[in-house]
């Protein structure tokens, strides 16, 4: 398999596997679509992460493979392959994206939907499709303009240019620069620590951000209100606030 799910103590690594630069072919976005749709179904699986490797994130999109595509084989494909990268983007559990080396076009986007990004100081992230006459389809005018505001992402879309770990730390593009040897433990150690809280909650903070933002403000405070008064009937609810009375706060242990 060019992905696997891999899940231990709660936290499903969704692992890119397809050397030597991982290259996102159609059969990749289809099992990134697959996994990512069962790491949302199982009940063992409470945060993810994903990782393409201590060398390489994505290098994007298999060009020997999109070459051979014309016009009608493309309006076929190409809401595949935006479905196989928005299932991953809406997996209701925390998604940090564990980026090494090159995480190029394709790759790129992929970052783009996980909720944070700790990058490697060897990384480099780009969108270079304009290159190849074309504009990112897997959701990188999107996501990336919704990530670092629209003037970057145009800077970033336009030029195709890849930018180094530090430039993209201060664009916001990443969350985090660690050294590269440590790229997976933190990203590991970030999922695990919130695959420790309370799972409902977890979704219905990332869920009132993500469906939100795409709504006016009213709307977005409709879906943030309706969630939080939800919640109310948790038994994660009950036990927090249980806890934080008897014992006070960041002592619960949730189910």
């Amino acid at each position: 398999m060019t992905v696997n799910l891999e899940v231990a103590d709660g936290v499903g690594t969704i692992r890119l596997d397809r050397p030597p630069m991982n290259a996102l072919d159609i059969a990749t976005q289809d099992r990134l679509g697959e996994l990512a749709a069962e790491a949302t179904r199982r009940d063992d699986v409470r945060a993810v992460v994903l990782y393409g490797g201590e060398k390489v994130f994505a290098a994007g999109a298999d060009i020997k493979e999109m070459r051979d595509m014309d016009h009608a084989a493309m309006i076929a494909r190409s809401r595949g392959l935006q479905d196989a990268f928005t299932a991953v983007a809406r997996i209701p559990k925390p998604v940090v994206a564990a980026v090494t080396g090159y995480a190029l076009g394709g790759g790129c986007e992929l970052a783009l939907c996980a909720d944070i990004r700790i990058a490697g100081d060897n990384a480099k992230l780009g969108q270079p499709e304009i290159l190849l006459g074309l504009i990112p389809g897997a959701g990188g005018t999107q996501r990336l303009s919704r990530l670092v505001g629209p003037s970057k992402a145009k800077d970033l879309i336009f030029t195709g240019r890849q930018v180094r770990a530090d430039e993209a730390l201060a664009m916001g593009l990443v969350d985090r620069v660690v050294p590269a040897a440590e790229v997976y433990q933190e990203a590991h150690a970030w999922a695990a620590k919130l695959a420790q809280g309370p799972a409902i909650a977890l979704r219905a903070a990332k869920e009132s951000v993500d469906f939100g933002l795409e709504a006016d403000i009213d709307t977005g405070l409709a879906i943030e209100r309706n969630w939080f008064a939800g919640l109310f009937a948790t038994e994660d609810r009950e036990t927090g606030m249980r806890s934080f009375v008897e014992d006070g706060p960041g002592k619960a242990k949730f189910r």
